[in-house]
């Protein structure tokens, strides 16, 4: 049936709409060819939503432990504000207008069908106000044909859900047309990269208000069967490599900016004449500049004189950064849950990103400990299923600045460590990956957990309170003990063979647990080792692996 738009729809539309951009990214990365092929449209409007998606989720925090309920006018302006803070490139920074644009509707709306409707007449509007020379067969097109589209749809008994399904539809026909209205989209044969993304969002809307998928959290399954987003097919493939116009501009200024709109008046002009792809967004004393300049210099100082520049970020096109010579050629950055795990990833030289439960990392943290362990050549273990998307992103833009990542992909602390355990740095790039990937490929990973409440499980139903052992990440076992839960996790783990067993025990494991099982496996299954770790606060009360 369909769902109301208010709060929860915009809660359930960041959370569904960065997944589907996770799915994605990589795909609207490779068709980025304009205005500059330096193949990250994708990637860059992940982090925007992420940033959106994360506002979203402080604002429902904050109002909880307030003991109240969030407004539609809440979630709405907390979505657009963390996408103007967060805005990246050209296309995030275009989006986050276009929110800012169906916020000044729908803040003081019931969220109705007409509602919806100026909503996005005003979302497109205000893209084509933000750009300094707007041009068809981008995203701007797009947007302004899911308004066509949309108000062709609110009429008569029209709900929200048929004028949002509306809205995509037409961005769907608009986006297949961008190759003919753009001679760079024609030559690539590839569609506006920028548009397919804007598609990408317009079709979470669509689901969430239908009621075709239910309300999804900021901290997606990353194996949760969504719908694939539709309409961004391509004619080709496009020759992005990472390199721009060789006759364009050099550098890739963006910052936010504390500014009057007077001022603003006067940077735009400024910045006009030093360079293009100038995109101003935001209002009421905060804006987001983007510009493509020469002198990166230059643009900095116009918003010095404008205002108070910060989050100042410049990127050059022509490739990979300097990096200073004391770098290390190679290091880990591993996602670890407990101060314990945290401390012996440390010793064998990672570098840590510790995390509580239900407090995933963003991209943005991780990027900062790649930075942080500054070396050429980085692996980087997620260590966890629900964070593929967050740590490709950040590998892609720890990419830009010059670093060769890997993304080790392992889905549970105990990969990571049997990953950690061959990294070897004298080895080539390419064989660290491929030994570290077989490692983590070659580990079975179990976790016990307690029950929060009654639910259906592919082991049966479960009562709150119940002992759940899941292996490979599926409730496979419903025990009412720790203990003996993780015998039967261990048999079952085990009957298809094993050398090693790791047992990861978190502050909440009763007393003589590891003693327990070490004997059990000793007696059970033999010649096979067993070898256990602290893994302190935050840690699961028991992670295993099995190599």
């Amino acid at each position: 049936m369909p769902y109301p738009l208010d709060a929860a729809a915009v809660r359930s539309w960041c959370g569904l709409a960065l997944e589907a951009l996770g799915r994605e990214r990589e795909r609207i990365d490779a068709i980025n060819v304009y205005p500059v092929a330096d193949g990250d449209t994708g990637t860059n409007l992940y982090l925007t939503l992420e940033s959106a998606a994360r506002a979203v989720e402080a604002a429902f925090d904050g109002h909880a432990s307030a003991g109240t309920a969030p407004r539609l006018a809440d979630a709405i302006g907390a979505m657009a504000h963390g996408a103007l803070i967060g805005a990246r490139g050209n296309s995030g920074t275009i989006v986050a207008q276009l929110l800012r644009g169906m916020t000044e509707v729908l803040a003081a709306t019931d969220g109705s069908a007409d509602a919806l409707r100026r909503a996005l007449r005003r979302a497109a509007a205000s893209t084509y106000e933000a750009v300094a020379h707007p041009v068809e067969g981008t995203v701007l097109t797009v947007a302004g044909a899911a308004a066509d589209a949309a108000e062709r749809a609110a009429g008569g008994d029209a709900g929200a859900a048929e004028v949002a399904r509306a809205a995509h539809e037409g961005a769907r026909s608009a986006l297949q047309e961008t190759p003919g209205q753009l001679a760079v989209l024609g030559r690539a044969g590839v569609v506006d990269a920028g548009g397919c993304g804007l598609v990408t969002l317009l079709g979470a809307l669509a689901d969430v208000l239908s009621g075709e998928v239910s309300a999804v959290p900021v901290a997606v399954r990353a194996d949760a069967p969504l719908p694939e987003p539709a309409g961004c097919g391509v004619a080709g493939r496009a020759a992005a490599d990472g390199r721009g116009d060789p006759d364009g501009p050099a550098f890739e200024v963006i910052y936010l900016l504390e500014a009057d709109d007077a001022a603003v008046a006067g940077l735009r002009a400024r910045l006009d004449g030093l360079g293009d792809s100038l995109v101003v967004v935001g209002g009421d004393g905060l804006w987001n500049v983007h510009v493509h300049v020469d002198d990166a210099g230059a643009a900095v100082e116009a918003g010095i004189e404008a205002g108070r520049p910060y989050r100042i970020r410049i990127t050059h096109f022509g490739g990979a950064r300097t990096k200073e010579p004391e770098m290390t050629a190679r290091a880990v950055v591993a996602v670890v849950p407990g101060t314990g795990l945290a401390g012996l990833c440390a010793q064998a030289g990672a570098t840590p990103v510790p995390v509580r439960p239900g407090e995933p990392p963003a991209s943005g943290e991780l990027v900062q400990a790649i930075r942080q362990a500054h070396a050429r050549e980085v692996m980087l273990l997620a260590n966890d299923a629900e964070l593929r998307h967050t740590a490709a992103a950040a590998a892609e833009e720890a990419r830009a600045e010059g670093v060769r990542v890997a993304l080790i992909p392992t889905r549970s602390a105990v990969q990571g460590l049997a990953a950690l355990a061959v990294h070897e740095p004298g080895r080539s790039f390419d064989e660290d990956v491929v030994a570290m990937t077989a490692a983590a490929g070659a580990t079975r990973y179990a976790e016990l957990a307690l029950a929060e409440r009654q639910s259906w499980t592919m082991a049966g139903v479960c009562q709150a309170g119940d002992v759940l052992g899941l292996i490979d990440g599926d409730v496979a076992v419903i025990g009412s003990e720790l203990t003996g839960t993780a015998m039967t996790v261990l048999d079952r783990m085990l009957s298809a063979g094993g050398e090693m067993v790791t047992l990861v025990l978190g502050a909440k494991a009763p007393d003589g647990l590891a003693g327990a099982l070490e004997e059990y496996v000793r007696e059970r299954h033999l010649a096979v080792d067993t070898v256990v770790y602290d893994g302190g606060q935050h840690a699961a009360p028991l992670l295993i692996g099995v190599e």
